[in-house]
């Protein structure tokens, strides 16, 4: 019998959850781009037709192995992983290059329906400042998602 920190015999007999398991491994890999759908059709055929969990492991042979601690970044076997790769996800969902890219959105959207709004006032058309109604809410969902994801 192996122990528990040991591999398991390759020629051990796969079950269903074991096929299940680097089915999905394989969907992942597919949809961070280290498969195409062909070689991914290939091996999910081929996992389904496995009987050992030797077979099962040449699937995945050629691939990195995942990081239990964050299921999202799979990780190169025997390569030392670095936390703080991490911390603008653990941000939030405004964090980090997601977060720039939506406070850049609401800058550029907020900062042209206010030159839309100051041309108009300019030219002699005054009306109150309809602007605030596109900027303030949005800016205020935003401040609020940056705050709380900082505080997770």
């Amino acid at each position: 019998m192996a122990s528990a920190n040991s591999e398991p015999d390759p020629r051990m007999r796969a079950s269903d959850a074991d096929r299940d398991r680097v089915a999905a491994s394989l969907r992942e890999h597919c949809a961070v781009g280290r498969l195409t759908t062909d070689e991914l059709r290939e091996r999910i055929e081929s996992v389904y037709a496995a009987r050992t969990l030797g077979e099962l492991a040449e699937l995945t042979a050629d691939l990195p192995e995942e990081d239990f601690d964050s299921p999202a970044y799979p990780v190169p076997a025997g390569q030392r992983y670095d936390r703080s790769l991490t911390k603008d996800r653990e941000r939030g969902v405004v964090g980090g290059r997601v977060g720039a890219l939506a406070w850049s959105g609401w800058a550029m959207v907020s900062g042209i329906n206010f030159v839309v709004w100051l041309a108009l006032a300019l030219a002699g058309n005054v009306v109150y400042p309809w602007w605030l109604w596109v900027a303030g809410p949005w800016g205020v969902a935003l401040l609020a998602a940056t705050l709380g994801g900082r505080r997770r």
